[in-house]
């Protein structure tokens, strides 16, 4: 049987997982290239792994949320990344859905919270 440790770890992935679309799409509203994204996003807290970046990046390159440029001005060659038309559209529902999603988990959260708990 899994430990409180190990099913908490397993139940936290999932949620990431499920939910890093939203800063990753938001971040792009102006063009980044991954590493930069990675720093980013660590800067707000969100912690990511190149190794599910780039993977997640080319996906949603295909769906046609995201499109990439190749910029030579540098040293070496840079992919930047843009959200598209429809992945800022994409984005806008993502964060409603998501703001409405917060709220009433919030209010079932604190409902069920016992009052001698913090």
């Amino acid at each position: 049987m899994p430990t409180k440790e190990e099913l908490l770890s397993g139940f936290i992935q999932e949620l990431r997982r499920g939910t890093i679309l939203l800063p990753v799409l938001s971040k792009l509203q102006r063009p980044a290239y991954g590493y930069e994204l990675i720093a980013d996003l660590a800067r707000g807290g969100v912690r990511i792994e190149a190794n599910t970046l780039y993977p997640l990046l080319r996906r949603l390159e295909g769906q046609g949320l995201l499109e990439a440029s190749w910029s030579l001005d540098a040293a070496k060659p840079r992919k930047y990344y843009a959200a598209t038309l429809l992945g800022l559209e994409l984005l806008r529902d993502m964060k409603a859905h998501w703001q409405r999603a917060v709220l009433s988990l919030q209010t079932i959260l604190e409902e069920d919270l016992p009052h001698d708990q913090p």
